[in-house]
């Protein structure tokens, strides 16, 4: 199945180690959104936002990979699943439960991301625009 990654998943190592069957296929984008950070754990979340996009990447995983995605994303308590068609094609991705406001994430959370967009050659400036204080 197709995942899109736009937050932690994004760092192509810490991906692997989560779903070894997970292949990198190439860089999208998601219209009509935007990213922020929220909740306890001030981890990534996609909300929507007309004339918004969101960069990330396209992957396939398998079944198994997903049930350990699931795991890991909290699913369904703190990550629901959203599924949109990327050229007639369903695509899977983690959206927050709870829209809770903005929290800045941890120096070390905001590492792997960004070495995610290295990994999937996104532009940072998504990232820096989602982190300018609301």
């Amino acid at each position: 199945m197709l995942y899109f990654a736009y937050g932690s998943n994004l760092h192509h190592f810490q991906m692997k180690r989560r779903c070894k069957d997970s292949f990198f296929i190439k860089k999208i984008k998601l219209k009509n959104f935007r990213l922020t950070f929220r909740s306890k754990y001030r981890a990534a979340d996609i909300e929507f936002k007309k004339n918004s996009i969101v960069p990330g990447g396209l992957f396939e995983i398998s079944k198994s990979d997903e049930k350990k995605l699931d795991i890991y994303e909290d699913y369904p308590i703190l990550y629901k699943k959203y599924y949109f068609l990327h050229y007639g094609k369903k695509v899977m991705t983690y959206t927050m439960v709870k829209k809770t406001s903005f929290r800045f994430p941890t120096e070390r959370y905001l590492n792997v991301v960004k070495r995610g967009y290295k990994d999937c050659k996104l532009d940072l400036k998504y990232l820096e625009k989602a982190l300018l204080i609301k």
